[in-house]
């Protein structure tokens, strides 16, 4: 039996249709002396730690809570949030970072009936506005004071009343009342009063004093998987956020699809890795995006695995160290950061550095043969024991694989992390679909694609929405078109919005490319539209997709040209003189860029040349020198294009791409309207020139 049909085939207590709080009651109890997560010390004051319910962890390391410790402080919390009058027909908004507290609030207002809406920790005053109003949320769950603060200062802009606030850490309460009182609104009517802002362990004392197990076991039994379980918003980086309805239902079979590929099966070789109650993932993402909460949350809480909380992303080599996961889930441009600092500490002298480079000469070489042969497993031998051995250490010593989603991730980056046996398995997926539709499995990883299908998904390609230049590739090439169980039935009061986003299935061009489960071999139904994902991807003949572009964002040359930009700038994602770039040329005559320069290695590389460089940034982007240099790369890159799709001007540029500026989504995706909006005089000089 092959993967594919041993997969399919695969069957144990985690696969399973049902409701997401039924599922961690299951595990909880399947797992309840394993360690379900770990928290680090000296960096929240917790009110859980402050009201006995958990032990503080000593500043700087981590400690542990069992399943049957989260599952009773789960159950207590749901308890406690009914008290505060949570059911079946009340949407929660989670407003906090990524840490132990937001899992436990998830399926404890899961557990209560509630639907879970999200709000990301950095949204502006005016989204978290939006992000409670649009979907009607009355009880809001924020991280601090400073969050606390933000939810009252837009609570009487509201049209509607909130029922309660809650917050993860303790708070000073005494200001409240006037703080309440005197909102952006000024009226004072916020349906608010200090008496309604609790502590999460303020909630967990209500519940505990009203907890009753029949009770609890009839709110989850009340839960049809049907129903909805969470509302989660787009990233918005075009027009605003839209609402998309989750069921657990699709959560929980995307849980059985991801789970059934990386399972620990038993038709593996032992040297294949795959998630078990073994696994232990460090978490870091916004656990408001739907990536993180498949992946990192619900997939590894029902395999019974460990889930340590990284303090930021700013600490994760630290974190790494400490909790020393088997996986974990990211984004490419964080692993497009952890290669830099790693090629930044094998760099620290000229000899360092020739041996870093030869050694990840040889690991992909030896990656990419078919058959290394004697003399190429002795050199990778040699490199693993000068160089890769040591990073690996250096990121807690027991990653078996890395899943990459979120984003397209550089074919050349992903080359070297599996060169240095930290193999990153690349998926996609997206919001609408729960979100994975697509991964690459353990077992036979294709670097340059996002994989095949997970089971129980069918796709088709719509080649019509692309022109000749972009579909000159292997297989099939055109827009990707998805139906499955993990499919959201639409868009939160969007009905119209919904309407554009589906295709029925006699409306299917009749030269669509259809691959996949069809809905006779799985639970679906031959009726079930056809979900358009808005992305350009390729088929290919090993059933395996590329991903190439999303439809929205291919350039369209004034020479009628197609171009799509994320290939060009992935080939940037691992150089050691650019740190970002945006390739641009919609309705121009040839394609351009900005480009952000790697400032302490340009500064570096002029140091070793005894070139005077400019204090001022701006005037080093504006530095002959330094633009000859950057066009080295530009010429390197450009080398692997046609001649239609090379940069033919560019402008260095000082400026970060980052979520505080406006530039990044919370999932580090390019925001490229905001892009030419901010860069709009650099843009106009590139091609008046």
């Amino acid at each position: 039996m092959n993967w594919r049909e041993a997969e399919r085939e695969f069957a144990d207590d985690v696969v399973a249709r049902e409701t997401l709080p039924r599922t961690f009651e299951r595990s909880a109890e399947r797992n309840a002396d394993r360690f379900a997560q770990r928290y680090k010390g000296g960096i929240y004051d917790r009110s859980l730690v402050s009201a006995g319910v958990l032990p503080p962890a000593s500043a700087g390391e981590y400690a542990d809570v069992t399943y049957a410790e989260m599952r009773a402080i789960v159950r207590r919390l749901a308890a406690g949030l009914r008290e505060l009058g949570v059911d079946g027909d009340t949407r929660v908004a989670l407003y906090a970072q990524t840490r132990m507290e937001w899992a436990q609030t998830d399926f404890a207002a899961l557990a209560a009936g509630a639907t879970v809406t999200t709000v990301y920790a950095s949204s502006s005053p005016s989204q978290v506005r939006y992000l409670i109003e649009d979907p009607g949320a009355t009880v809001v769950v924020a991280e601090n004071r400073e969050l606390l603060d933000e939810v009252l200062g837009v609570a009487d802009d509201l049209n509607h009343d909130l029922d309660a606030v809650v917050t993860f850490d303790d708070v000073d309460t005494t200001d409240l009342d006037a703080e309440i009182g005197g909102g952006a609104g000024g009226d004072g009517d916020t349906g608010l009063s200090a008496d309604d802002v609790y502590t999460l362990g303020e909630v967990h004392a209500l519940g505990d004093e009203a907890f009753d197990e029949e009770a609890y076991q009839s709110w989850i039994d009340a839960i049809e998987v049907g129903d909805l379980a969470s509302l989660i918003y787009t990233s918005g980086t075009t027009g605003q956020p839209k609402g998309v309805r989750l069921t657990h239902a699709n959560f929980r079979e995307n849980v059985n699809q991801c789970y059934r590929r990386f399972a620990d099966r038993p038709d593996r070789d032992g040297d294949v890795p795959g998630i078990s109650a073994e696994s232990t993932t460090l978490s870091f993402l916004p656990l408001a995006h739907v990536f993180e909460r498949l992946a990192g949350h619900y997939m590894m809480f029902a395999a019974g695995a460990t889930v340590g909380y990284a303090e930021s992303p700013d600490t994760l080599r630290e974190d790494f160290g400490l909790v020393r996961p088997t996986t974990t889930t990211s984004v490419p441009r964080v692993y497009e950061k952890l290669y830099d600092a790693i090629r930044e500490q094998a760099s620290e002298s000229p000899v360092k550095e020739r041996i870093f480079e030869w050694a990840v000469d040889v690991g992909r070489a030896h990656h990419e043969a078919d058959e290394p042969g004697a003399i190429l497993d002795a050199k990778r031998a040699v490199a693993d024991r000068l160089v890769f051995s040591s990073v690996r250490e250096a990121i807690g010593g027991n990653v078996d694989f890395f899943i990459s989603g979120g984003g397209s991730l550089s074919a050349e980056l992903c080359a070297l992390y599996h060169a240095m046996d930290l193999p990153i398995l690349e998926g996609y997926g997206l919001t609408e679909t729960s979100p994975v539709i697509s991964v690459n499995p353990p077992e036979e990883p294709t670097v340059g694609t996002i994989g095949p299908p997970v089971v129980d998904t069918e796709v088709a390609i719509d080649g019509t929405v692309v022109g000749e230049a972009v579909a000159d590739l292997a297989g099939d090439v055109g827009e990707l078109l998805v139906r499955g169980p993990q499919v959201t039935d639409g868009y939160w009061n969007r009905p119209d919005t919904t309407a554009e986003a589906f295709t029925e299935p006699d409306r299917l061009p009749e030269d669509a490319v259809v691959a996949g489960t069809p809905p006779e071999e799985r639970d679906g139904d031959p009726d079930d539209p056809w979900f358009h994902t808005g992305d350009i991807v390729q088929l290919r003949p090993d059933g395996y997709v590329a991903f190439r572009e999303r439809a929205k964002q291919l350039l369209v040359l004034s020479t009628g040209k197609n171009v799509a930009p994320g290939p060009i700038e992935d080939r940037f994602a691992a150089n050691e003189f650019v740190e970002q770039c945006v390739v641009l040329g919609d309705g121009r005559k040839f394609v351009s860029a900005l480009i952000v320069p790697d400032f302490e290695k340009v500064a570096a590389w002029a140091d070793t040349r005894g070139i005077d460089l400019p204090d001022d940034r701006r005037e080093i982007c504006r530095d002959d020198r330094v633009r000859e240099r950057i066009q080295e790369e530009v010429d390197r890159v450009n080398e692997e294009f046609e001649r239609y799709e090379q940069i033919k001007q560019f402008r260095v540029v000082e400026e970060e791409f980052t979520e505080e500026n406006g530039l990044l989504t919370p999932t580090m995706k390019k925001k490229r309207r905001n892009i030419l909006d901010r860069f709009a005089d650099e843009v106009e000089l590139i091609y008046e020139g």
